[in-house]
């Protein structure tokens, strides 16, 4: 909180760990009202090995991987209860690669997984956020439809729909801009082959058209939350974090004013 304050920022998504505590609970509102942050929504991925790469990844991230899917429901719930003791309105995660295929049963049994966290959240008075990139905007837009639950929504990742080559954000809020109540400012450059994920870039310097991306948030009367990601270690990450926050922050006075 001390840090995202020294960025002169004001928002944060709190990450609460493999398998979160209420024990975090009293922590996280001090240093919330300490340094005067307003926590937007919790985040945990549950616990497990993820391979951030196309042949590790659909057997190791998310909701979909059989062998992981009861525990990480069980975090992902377990991150409803803390931020609802926060006072915090959304939990969100990636629920993996769900296929594009509605008949599969992965994709049957993603869906029922993802019903049964936002029907837990729900229950917290929580809106249950699903981030993009594993899957097209189609299919995370057919999901959300068959949850059949109203707080199903979407965190849109701009970088991941083009780091993960699934699409680009203008198009894809064609599909699910409604359904959009997060994002993350991120940038970067299409996969060039077969294994690995496109690479992430400073903002502003890859394939994400942010004014574009702007103006459309703009038409579809967004007013949520926009979090800068930029997921580098060491001092080059706050240097990036700093270009950030003055580039959107021109984008968005001109857009918006």
């Amino acid at each position: 909180m001390a840090r995202v304050r020294e960025f002169g920022l004001s928002y944060c998504q709190p990450h609460v760990g493999e398998m979160p505590s209420l024990e975090l609970a009293e922590p996280m509102r001090a240093a919330a009202r300490k340094y005067q942050v307003e926590m937007t929504a919790a985040s945990t991925l549950g616990p497990g090995k993820v391979d951030w790469d196309f042949y590790g990844g659909p057997g190791t991230c998310g909701l979909v991987p059989r062998a992981t899917r009861s525990e990480r429901i069980r975090a992902l719930k377990l991150a409803s209860d803390l931020a609802h003791a926060c006072g915090i309105g959304a939990i969100h995660t990636h629920c993996g690669y769900l296929p594009e295929d509605p008949n599969s049963d992965l994709y049957k049994e993603g869906v029922q997984a993802i019903h049964g966290v936002a029907t837990h959240a729900k229950s917290n008075g929580q809106i249950f956020l699903m981030e993009t990139g594993q899957e097209t905007p189609v299919t995370l837009l057919r999901a959300i439809v068959d949850t059949g639950l109203d707080n199903v929504k979407v965190n849109l990742d701009v970088a991941n729909l083009i780091l993960y080559g699934k699409g680009e954000p203008v198009g894809a809020l064609d599909v699910i801009g409604p359904y959009v109540r997060g994002l993350h400012a991120k940038d970067g450059l299409y996969p060039t082959g077969p294994r690995e994920l496109g690479k992430e870039v400073p903002v502003g310097q890859g394939r994400v058209n942010f004014p574009e991306v702007v103006r459309k948030l703009k038409q579809l009367n967004y007013t949520g939350p926009i979090t800068i990601e930029r997921e580098i270690n060491g001092p080059q990450q706050a240097i990036d974090i700093r270009a950030s926050k003055v580039f959107l922050e021109k984008l968005i006075d001109q857009v918006y004013t």
